[in-house]
Order: C-alpha cells, then sequence, then structure tokens
C-alpha cells in the first residue's frame, strides 16, 4: 500500500500547472501566480475573504495567555498575535469526501 505523504505545492508548481493547461508562456503565468497571491494578501489584511464553493479566509485576534511547556511544566506567557483562519466551503468539502 502507498504511503500518504503530503504534498506540498509551491508557486513555481503551480505556475508549472497552469502553463501545461493553458499554454501560456511560464515567464507569464509566474506572474498570474505572483499576482493573485499578492492579491489574496492585501484582501486578508483588509477584511474576510469569501471565494465562493471554495475557501472562506479571516483573521482572527488571539489574546495574550498562559501556556505551559509539557516537557518540563515551565509556565510562560504566549503573546496576543494575528492567526489566519481557513474554512472549506461545504461544497469543496463534500467533492473531496466523494475522492
Amino acid at each position: 500500500m502507498p504511503e500518504n505523504k503530503n504534498l506540498n505545492l509551491t508557486k513555481k508548481d503551480i505556475s508549472k500547472k497552469i502553463n501545461l493547461r493553458t499554454g501560456l508562456p511560464i515567464s507569464y503565468t509566474n506572474k498570474i501566480t505572483n499576482d493573485f497571491i499578492d492579491i489574496l494578501k492585501t484582501l486578508i489584511r483588509e477584511k474576510e475573504i469569501n471565494i465562493k464553493n471554495f475557501v472562506t479566509f479571516k483573521i482572527i485576534n488571539k489574546n495574550e495567555r498562559l501556556g505551559r511547556n509539557p516537557k518540563n511544566n515551565k509556565i510562560y506567557k504566549i503573546k496576543a498575535r494575528k492567526s489566519l483562519s481557513i474554512t472549506v466551503s461545504k461544497n469543496l468539502n463534500d467533492n473531496i469526501k466523494d475522492l
């Protein structure tokens, strides 16, 4: 039975797949990929983004709290921070279940 390994996708991999599907030059698909990711970053910083039938990105503000190192039981402060929440749409989730 083959092992389940994580597939780490890079921007270069995405550009190659766009190139294979569309036949556009790789330099052009690199620019498309980079521009798309930059647009997503900008929009996510501003507010919640919902890409219909795909995914929702949202910034969550986490408060400062106490944490504990399980190895040595030392207690320390975890600083307040922002975190990215990603929620997959029901439609995409149902399609994944059918694979």
